[in-house]
């Protein structure tokens, strides 16, 4: 079965529910890469280790939550995404004010 491309109102559209998502930590940085790697980019985890200059394990295991990666290696494997390693509070109630007012702006 062929993938479906996705529309720039599509792929917008899924990273700011994958964005919502790992803000509320109902989903880990891993996951997003996966679903990103898959529903955007449409690459195997080789295509894409390939594409990063990283070996297809290190991709594996960063998308299966079991490694501990640098923040140059996130910025490394997300950049092709469009995305890039970046600072939030740590209390969920304060991040969840961040979003709300985003929102509202947006």
């Amino acid at each position: 079965m062929k993938r479906k491309e996705l529309s720039s109102v599509e792929r917008e559209a899924l990273l700011t529910t994958l964005a919502t998502q790992l803000v509320r930590e109902e989903i880990s940085s891993g996951q997003v890469l996966r679903q990103l790697r898959r529903d955007v980019l449409g690459m195997s985890q080789t295509q894409y280790a390939d594409l990063v200059g990283i070996s297809r394990r290190t991709l594996s295991d960063l998308e299966a939550g079991k490694a501990s990666p640098t923040v140059a290696l996130l910025n490394q494997v997300f950049r092709p995404l469009g995305l890039q390693v970046g600072l939030l509070p740590r209390n969920r109630e304060l991040r969840e004010r961040l979003l709300l007012v985003e929102s509202s702006t947006g």
